[in-house]
C-alpha cells in the first residue's frame, strides 16, 4: 500500500540535506536540492510505506477483531460446557435404573 509523501516535508528535507552541502558547491545547490528531492521520493515510494492516519484505522480494525475473537472463544468454552453436561444428562437418562 503505497502513500505520497507531503511534499513540504519532502522539500524541507531535500534542503535541509543541500543545506549541508560544503560552501564549495554552493553554485549547485539548486541542482543538489531537486535531485536530492527526486532520489528521495523515488526511495520513499519504494517502501510502499503507510501513512500514520491508515496505520491507526488498521490498528482500530485489528484491537476489535481481537475483542471479537476473545468473545467468541468465551462463547466456544461455555457452549462446551452446556454439551458436555446436556451430554451427561442424556448419558444418565439412558442408563437402566441400579437395582
Amino acid at each position: 500500500m503505497s502513500t505520497s509523501f507531503d511534499p513540504r516535508f519532502l522539500e524541507d528535507l531535500a534542503k535541509r540535506l543541500s543545506d549541508a552541502m560544503p560552501p564549495q558547491v554552493a553554485a549547485l545547490k539548486n541542482d543538489f536540492e531537486a535531485n536530492f528531492k527526486s532520489v528521495l521520493q523515488s526511495g520513499l515510494a519504494k517502501l510502499e510505506l503507510v501513512t500514520r492516519q491508515e496505520f491507526d484505522v488498521q490498528a482500530g480494525v485489528l484491537a476489535r477483531t481481537r475483542e471479537k475473537l476473545a468473545a467468541l472463544e468465551a462463547r466456544l468454552v461455555s457452549l462446551e460446557g452446556e454439551l458436555g453436561r446436556f451430554e451427561r444428562d442424556v448419558s444418565d437418562q439412558g442408563e437402566p435404573p441400579a437395582g
